[in-house]
């Protein structure tokens, strides 16, 4: 049976090497004669690999494109090159995926040998991305955090808060969410009994993970809403909600998840959850997003949008007379 399977495996791996093969020369590479390469294609065709036979003199084998996306087998070079390109891709170099990758990632390097651990690793450490954004995140540390959430195992991590304030925290991680600069955890927190989110560039993982545990019932469907609501009112003094004259779409292009959550309520206007440690950097903000707005809460906001409005005109006006 090890036999056999070995050969399966040998035999698929000739498939994926080159497109078309013949029948004599997959026997002549596995050893075998022709009938047992045609109940070993048989086999792999069972496991869900869609080979395709073809008659004639031409004829042969070869490995196509089937419904669903079997295991691949990697050489060494090509198990590499894919690793860097997951870690690049974690890295947010292509908008959209990053999140895919690092599940990716997570799986190819449970099972990646060491000796292609170090290449990947020699490899990274001396590329330089030149990408702008947020801080940067050890595609190691995403790797551990992700491995986590996958296999639902406990999470410590020794976590450093904005204020430079240093803990050790114990999770039960449940999703990585990236907002297209950071990388947040959306975990349990088990000393503090309640959902929280980590920036993940603040964290360093305390090895091994463990123990296993049953996952909970998630604070809501969206993990990325739940997110961005939590990093961009959550920690702040002043929580406010705004009303926007303008399409939910455009606000959306210069508001950042981490600095609100948008609600449209028609074609024309939306609204505005944020926060902020002043009411002067709300409304500042509120004003630099370009449109029209309408302070809904908190009401000392109003005041401060009042003062400030006069504040400015009385500037734009002393300038007129200057000039």
């Amino acid at each position: 049976m090890i036999q056999t399977s070995a050969r399966l495996l040998r035999l698929l791996s000739l498939l994926q090497m080159r497109r078309d093969w013949a029948g004599g020369e997959l026997a002549g590479r596995l050893g075998v004669d022709i009938r047992t390469v045609r109940r070993d294609v048989e086999k792999l065709r069972g496991l869900g690999y869609p080979v395709e036979a073809r008659s004639g003199s031409a004829g042969g084998y070869r490995l196509g494109a089937g419904a669903a996306l079997p295991p691949l087998l990697l050489d060494d070079d090509e198990a590499v090159a894919v690793a860097v390109g997951l870690r690049t891709a974690a890295g947010g170099t292509v908008t959209g995926i990053e999140e895919t990758s690092v599940r990716a990632l997570a799986k190819l390097e449970q099972v990646l040998p060491a000796r292609l651990r170090h290449r990947v690793t020699t490899l990274q450490s001396v590329t330089v991305p030149l990408t702008g954004g947020g801080p940067q995140v050890d595609p190691d540390t995403l790797t551990v955090v992700a491995t986590a959430c996958r296999t639902h195992e406990r999470l410590r991590f020794d976590y450093r808060q904005h204020d430079g304030q240093a803990s050790v925290r114990v999770t039960e991680p449940h999703r990585l969410v990236h907002t297209g600069r950071r990388w947040y955890l959306v975990a349990w927190d088990v000393d503090r009994g309640e959902w929280r989110t980590f920036r993940v560039d603040r964290l360093t993982p305390r090895m091994p993970t463990g123990p296993r545990f049953a996952p909970r019932e998630p604070p809501e469907p969206d993990a990325a809403g739940f997110t961005s609501r939590s990093v961009s009112t959550g920690p702040y003094r002043y929580q406010a909600r705004l009303l926007l004259q303008a399409p939910v779409a455009t606000v959306a292009e210069v508001v950042s998840p981490t600095s609100g959550t948008l609600e449209a309520l028609d074609e024309h206007t939306c609204l505005l959850h944020t926060g902020g440690y002043s009411l002067d950097a709300i409304a500042f903000h509120t004003a630099l997003i370009g449109c029209d707005f309408e302070v809904l809460e908190p009401p000392e906001l109003v005041d401060r949008v009042r003062i400030l409005g006069e504040r400015l005109c009385r500037a734009a006006n002393s300038s007129g007379d200057a000039g």
